[in-house]
């Protein structure tokens, strides 16, 4: 890093020199003409002209040898990290199930789509611009998704209602498709103002909405494997633990959704601190039944109510890694102010 100090041109101008090896590198010389990108975070972009905004970030992968796993992880990878343009290479040529694959993978991402399909190539592309993405709403629509699964899942165990919980296991993946996008865009502005300015959001704020996603995210995945125990047989759930498991499925959500606005509607500090509260009360009335759970008669109930429990317990714990980044954030604009 270099400091440089500002000079005063004309009477009314600032100007700075710039790192002639920088300049270098870049072909710019005297007359070349830059672009200023301002920040909301206070910094400042200089760039050639038509430089970033012009280049495209493209991968090409050879996916030869690759079986399915790989070439989903891969896909997978070039869509969380940014890519715009990415292009399968099969120099054998691609067989047709492969590329039902690809458009399964692509069904799961959004933005990216076929763009051109040859017998040794499939190209995929980026079709969505940071400019019509709202991180905040996506966020937020994640958060419904999400809570509605947990509900459901916790309903169709209580009830046994197969056809419910199997509905709970498919929503799963438009869970996982909100936070990839939002996973996406976090990624890109780590290493493009572009994206920042895009977003209109600064990188602190970015950053506490991915992390509030991938909470959620997590509050997802378990409330897809709640509901999987409807689905198995012989997970039957007696009238007498019914009652209960509804009013913990509740109060876990109800630490997640308050946790949530602290994130997403500034609810305050003094939000945070009754979300601490609820969840240490919470733990302790898990751990009471936790222990009333190893005298209990059926094991097969006592099985399934135990691992249920425990997802609840950890549907709260993620609430609370919520609140917490929320009170960061309290925090934050407290010393930002």
């Amino acid at each position: 890093m270099e400091t440089r100090k500002v000079q005063l041109s004309g009477g009314t101008t600032y100007t700075i020199s710039l790192p002639k090896s920088w300049a270098t590198e870049h072909g710019i010389e005297s007359g070349s003409a830059l672009t200023l990108h301002p920040n909301g975070d206070g910094t400042l972009l200089v760039e050639p002209t038509g430089g970033r905004d012009a280049a495209e970030r493209t991968l090409s992968v050879d996916v030869s040898t690759d079986g399915e796993t790989a070439i989903r992880q891969q896909v997978h990878a070039a869509h969380t990290v940014g890519v715009d343009s990415m292009t399968l290479v099969d120099t054998t040529g691609h067989p047709a199930d492969r590329r039902t694959l690809v458009e399964q993978t692509l069904a799961g991402l959004s933005g990216f789509e076929v763009l051109q399909v040859s017998d040794t190539r499939i190209k995929l592309t980026n079709l969505i611009d940071a400019e019509n993405v709202n991180i905040r709403k996506s966020t937020l629509r994640l958060r419904l998704v999400v809570l509605a699964m947990h509900r459901d899942a916790v309903t169709a165990v209580v009830e046994g209602d197969e056809e419910l919980a199997r509905r709970v296991v498919e929503r799963d993946n438009e869970a996982d498709k909100l936070f990839a996008m939002v996973t996406r865009h976090f990624r890109r502005s780590l290493t493009d103002l572009h994206e920042v300015e895009k977003l209109d959001r600064s990188r602190d704020e970015l950053f506490e909405f991915y992390y509030t996603a991938r909470q959620f995210e997590r509050v997802a995945d378990h409330a897809e494997k709640i509901a999987r125990f409807a689905i198995e047989p012989g997970a039957a759930i007696s009238e007498e633990y019914a009652t209960l498991l509804s009013d913990l499925g509740a109060t876990a959500r109800d630490v997640v959704d308050d946790a949530a606005d602290i994130i997403l509607t500034d609810a305050g500090i003094d939000a945070a601190v009754d979300v601490f509260d609820r969840q240490d009360r919470f733990t302790d009335r898990l751990d009471d039944i936790d222990r009333d759970l190893y005298e209990h008669d059926v094991p097969g109930e006592a099985y399934v109510l135990g691992l249920v429990i425990d997802s609840l317990r950890r549907t709260a714990e993620y609430g609370v890694n919520v609140a917490e980044i929320g009170l960061q954030q309290a925090t934050r604009e407290q010393v930002d102010s």
